[in-house]
């Protein structure tokens, strides 16, 4: 007879280790937890570059913690797609922002999650997220959570004169960017320890007592959801090329984004017409899966320091950010749009400079990444295969209706602008791209956002949630998807819209919303299929 759980939890990434973690605190509940990655079963089993917060080794396309999606932001311009593909998830590859979604996304989150979802409630969860060693003691803020919270000094010459370029062209401080002041420049708050990435894994899942009745099970890919009726009852999983059935009463996907939403569609849920197209039975028509989802389209704008401004041995890749508005600091909101200084080379960032690895010089250009933070625009990922290991299609739309390109324009001025500041003056060489000639045009400029275009890698709203009613939503605001029963998500899929600023943080709060319980306890680590690896 196939394994039986209580829970089964698809994922231990930013959403699923918290949420393991919580839902196994009821002693009476069989947890498992699948990693399709390792589950390294403590800190000194995860490659050291991961745990290096001084780069972002892990997102290098091709590493084998990442998934390295292909996606498309525009027609023509393919792009790689880095997801965490280890316990831990992408929080164990990311640059370490940990900064919370504003109030205004909360109130327009509540409009369709209802009172759980309500700004006051997400306050008193982040609080309990995070151990912060800046404002622990101040209301609204915790000191005593899993995750490490702290703001880096703003000592490095290249943040000194980031805040006094930002107050040259009037822009305020924003000392506290987890509170609740107007946006402006301000330290970045960032889940980083003593230089070490505090991924989730670390925070929630093998730093703690270790109880018998949650199992994670590494390097198990999950290939679709089984159902009996329109309830889930397991899932088909395959370990070292073995196939095999594990049943649980209740299934929550937190595969992320785009692998939450791609477990719906293999298993049945999303539009009718394109599932039968791909020959699989439909269990729930919900033409929401996939559709309209949303990111944060960004580009670099690259300047060439003088000598000595570039330090690699910093252990960390930013320091501070500003947060603006489009429209100017009249307008009121948490702002729409983030310019964020690297202080290294992105190319270092990526390969720690091993030259086997491809980039890497400490003498490369440095960059302002200039994202919008609140997008018009829509993205759509698709099926292309009922086949499990075939990725779906990401279609992303980046800048295709004029608000976002409108806005994007004014970033980039504004950028270019704050290193032809007097503050700058001093460790700019010379601004390397955009050329002048295409600040001067939109047109140009337009031109030049288009073939340079990234992404911040912020994926939200492949299941949105929202009313049963509503052909566009997936799940209720608790993350139970509609026209099934046994079957959640609980990830960034489930937010209607990407958080307006970078969503880790947020992405843990659902992994503490969505589970009934809240008392502490600790994890048991079977590693399974994950051999060569000791608890």
């Amino acid at each position: 007879m196939p394994e039986h759980y209580d829970v089964i939890v698809v994922g231990g990434g930013g959403s699923g280790a918290p949420l393991a973690a919580r839902v196994a605190e009821d002693p009476d509940r069989r947890v498992l937890l699948i990693e399709a990655g390792p589950a390294p079963g403590d800190r000194a089993g995860y490659p050291s570059e991961l745990l290096d917060a001084g780069t972002v080794q892990g997102a290098m396309p091709g590493h084998p913690n990442n998934w390295s999606f292909l996606g498309e932001l525009t027609p023509g311009r393919p792009y790689s797609i880095a997801r965490g593909r280890i316990l831990g998830g992408s929080t164990a590859l990311n640059g370490g922002y940990f900064v919370r979604a504003p109030k205004e996304d909360f109130d327009r989150w509540a409009r369709v999650g209802g009172p759980a979802w309500s700004f006051a409630e997400a306050t008193k969860l982040y609080a309990a997220i995070e151990a912060d060693q800046d404002f622990g003691t101040l209301p609204g803020h915790g000191s005593a959570g899993p995750v490490p919270v702290q703001r880096p000094p703003q000592s490095h010459p290249i943040t000194r004169a980031f805040h006094q370029a930002a107050r040259e062209l009037g822009f305020p401080e924003e000392p506290d960017k987890n509170g609740e002041g107007g946006p402006g420049v301000g330290p970045v708050p960032m889940n980083v320890a003593g230089g070490l990435r505090w991924n989730t894994a670390l925070a929630y899942l093998v730093s703690g007592r270790v109880p018998a009745n949650l199992t994670i099970r590494g390097q198990t890919l999950v290939r679709r959801v089984l159902f009996e009726g329109a309830r889930a009852v397991g899932v088909e999983v395959e370990c070292a090329g073995k196939a095999s059935v594990l049943r649980g009463d209740e299934i929550v996907l937190c595969a992320g984004a785009i692998q939450s939403a791609h477990l719906l569609l293999l298993s049945g849920i999303g539009p009718a017409a394109a599932l039968r197209a791909h020959g699989i039975e439909v269990i729930a028509d919900r033409p929401g899966v996939g559709a309209g989802f949303t990111d944060h389209p960004q580009v670099a704008v690259q300047w060439s320091p003088q000598r000595g401004v570039v330090d690699t041995t910093v252990p960390r890749i930013m320091e501070s950010s500003l947060n603006f508005n489009a429209g100017g600091q009249q307008v009121r909101g948490a702002g729409d749009l983030q310019i964020l200084p690297l202080v290294k080379p992105m190319g270092y960032l990526l390969s720690a400079g091993n030259p086997r690895v491809g980039r890497g010089s400490d003498r490369e250009d440095l960059e302002f990444l200039v994202a919008l933070k609140d997008e018009h625009a829509r993205g759509r990922l698709t099926l292309t295969s009922s086949n499990p290991d075939v990725q779906p299609r990401l279609e992303y739309n980046y800048l295709s209706v004029e608000s976002d390109r409108q806005r994007m324009r004014y970033a980039v001025r504004t950028a270019v602008a704050l290193l032809s500041t007097r503050a700058f003056r001093p460790l700019v060489a010379r601004i390397t791209e955009p050329l002048p000639a295409a600040l001067a045009r939109d047109d140009l400029l337009d031109e030049w956002m288009q073939l340079r275009l990234g992404t911040a890698l912020h994926m939200s709203g492949t299941a949105g949630m929202g009313p049963a009613d509503d052909p566009a939503s997936v799940v209720d605001p608790f993350g139970r998807v509609h026209g099934v029963r046994g079957l959640r998500v609980a990830d960034t899929s489930i937010l209607p819209t990407a958080p307006r600023r970078g969503p880790a943080a947020t992405a843990v709060l659902i992994g503490e919303l969505v589970p009934a319980t809240s008392a502490r306890a600790g994890i048991a680590v079977d590693h399974g299929c994950d051999a060569g690896h000791t608890n």
